[in-house]
């Protein structure tokens, strides 16, 4: 295995890119970098894209540190040095997009109005995302009023800026003005109203947890 420099993340500066041309930087057994990547791995609760690297699908993908890691068939014939096209499933893609930024802002007016209330997990797939947290009573009284905020924050249809604070570290945010800015390092939409519809449902996980689940009606 050669070793490379770190992966240059394009899905932080364009998270609308569906294909890509780079080169391999290492391989290990099913294992390989990249020298640019569109793909992100699982991180912050939302799932890894799906796709492939020179034509064969990436079975994993696998953040450590600051590197991205992906795994691939036994039978791939990648070496380091190769030109290879990198692809997304943009559909997919595009769901998780606007389920993470739902779900944020959701998260957010959830912190804002139950004060105390701690998050102590959240996902994010292409069908649904969810935010669990610790909080003592049933919430399905106040989702009504917090699916309205945050349909709000949608349907206007207001720029997300989502940039670095600290690009050493590979810290970053977004941010909406009059809204909140939020430390986050996902892949985000350019507008809000990209989000379009959605619809909360609440679970209950167990004494003094709750669940909110994200759908979005026109997915």
């Amino acid at each position: 295995m050669k070793e490379n420099t770190m992966t240059e993340k394009v899905f932080w500066k364009n998270p609308y890119q569906t294909h890509l041309e780079t080169e391999v930087t290492s391989v290990l057994n099913n294992v390989t970098t990249l020298k640019e990547t569109i793909f992100y791995a699982f991180s912050g609760g939302q799932e890894s894209d799906k796709g492939s690297i020179g034509g064969f699908p990436v079975m994993e993908a696998r953040k450590s540190d600051k590197e991205i890691f992906y795994s691939l068939p036994e039978h791939h014939d990648l070496k380091v040095g190769d030109s290879v096209a990198v692809e997304i499933d943009w559909n997919r893609r595009y769901r998780l997009m606007r389920l993470h930024f739902a779900a944020e802002v959701v998260l957010e007016l959830m912190t804002q109005q139950l004060m105390g209330s701690t998050k102590i997990g959240a996902h994010i797939s292409a069908e649904k995302a969810r935010i669990d947290f610790e909080w003592p009573e049933s919430i399905a009284g106040r989702l009504p009023n917090i699916q309205e905020q945050a349909q709000g924050v949608f349907d206007a249809n207001v720029n997300i800026i989502s940039e670095f604070s600290d690009e050493p570290n590979e810290k970053r945010y977004w941010k909406v003005e009059g809204f909140a800015q939020v430390p986050c390092g996902g892949t985000h939409l350019k507008q809000t109203g990209e989000v379009g519809q959605i619809q909360l449902k609440r679970k209950n996980i167990g004494k003094g947890k709750e669940r909110a689940e994200i759908l979005l009606v026109n997915p």
